[in-house]
Order: structure tokens, then sequence, then C-alpha cells
């Protein structure tokens, strides 16, 4: 180690202190008001909608959850869908109560991986687990991890990773991120 190494991990750790992550509260209050909208909707694709832009932010609370309310949605042409509602619900807020671990995190960021795996080259493959590996270890937040892998979904034009609320609810808030700055030129 040489003596800027110090220095260094200061300055990183001043850097990720400055990003602002929303608390798990906030998180779920975002979602369960979502889900409020789809209720009033009362409409099945709605439902859909919802389970599939939130999997892998329910994946990041319960994934056996995930797997039930998977199930539920599937159901919605067997039941009504007052009741779908209703059971969705529960297993939302099941989920929700769970508080997601750097275990499941770290199963979230490798079913991301696998949307790019194909794509990558070994160098970019060594990174994310170089980056993955240092979100296991601590040094960085799931917040700093997800705002490094964000870009990589618009530059493969990953439009199904670019609509999920984990990215949007878990990664770090910028205040200087790119729409902000296009806001101030405006």
């Amino acid at each position: 180690m040489n003596k800027d190494t110090p220095k260094i991990i200061a300055k990183e750790q001043k850097h990720i202190e400055n990003h602002k992550e929303l608390s798990l509260e906030d998180i779920n209050t975002f979602v369960k008001e979502r889900f409020n909208e789809v209720k009033k909707s009362k409409q099945t694709k709605e439902l859909v909608s919802f389970q599939s832009t939130n999997k892998f932010l329910i994946m990041a609370h319960s994934q056996e959850e995930l797997k039930i309310m998977g199930r539920i949605v599937a159901s919605n042409n067997k039941n009504n869908l007052l009741e779908i509602l209703m059971e969705y619900e529960k297993h939302l807020n099941l989920a929700l109560e769970i508080s997601p671990t750097i275990k499941t995190h770290s199963n979230v960021l490798m079913h991301v991986f696998g949307f790019f795996s194909d794509e990558f080259s070994v160098l970019e493959r060594n990174k994310f687990f170089e980056l993955q590996g240092n979100y296991k270890k601590g040094k960085i937040t799931i917040g700093a991890t997800l705002a490094q892998i964000h870009p990589i979904t618009y530059r493969f034009n990953k439009t199904y990773l670019v609509s999920q609320t984990y990215f949007l609810l878990y990664a770090n808030q910028e205040s200087e991120n790119i729409f902000k700055i296009l806001d101030k030129k405006i």
C-alpha cells in the first residue's frame, strides 16, 4: 500500500457519503402508492405491468414472495380481479416487510448481469464482478453499485432493465445527474 492510498480511500468514502439514498421507508411508500394506483385502475394489464416493473425490487426483498406474487398475477383469468388484487397486496406487504440484504441485492445483481453476459467483453465482465465484489465486501453501497451499472442498461438498450423501479429507488440520488444538469440549461 503506497502513502497516497489512505487519502484515496478517504476521498472515496467522502464521495460515497455525499450520495443520498432513499430510506427503506421511502422505497416502501413509493411502491405502495404505485400499487394503490393499480388498484384504482381495476385493470389486469396494470397489475401485470406493476409486477414486471417491480420484479427486481421485490426480488431484493423476498424471492419467495416474488414467486407467489408471480403465480397470483398468472392466475388472473381464474379469479376475479378484486380477489387477485387483495391477495397480491397481502404478499406485496409481506415482501416489503423484509429488508433486503447484501445477499439478496447480490442475487439481483447476478440477474441483471444475465441481461449483459453475452454482450460483455472479458474486461467488462471482470469489471462487473469487481464491482459486485466491492459491494459484497462493503466497500461501496448498493446505490453506488447501481449508479455505475444503470448507464450500461442504456448502452446495450435493455429497455426491460431501464423500466425497473429497482434502479430508480435503490440507486444513489445524484445531486448533479444528467437530468438536473439539463434542467439548469433550459
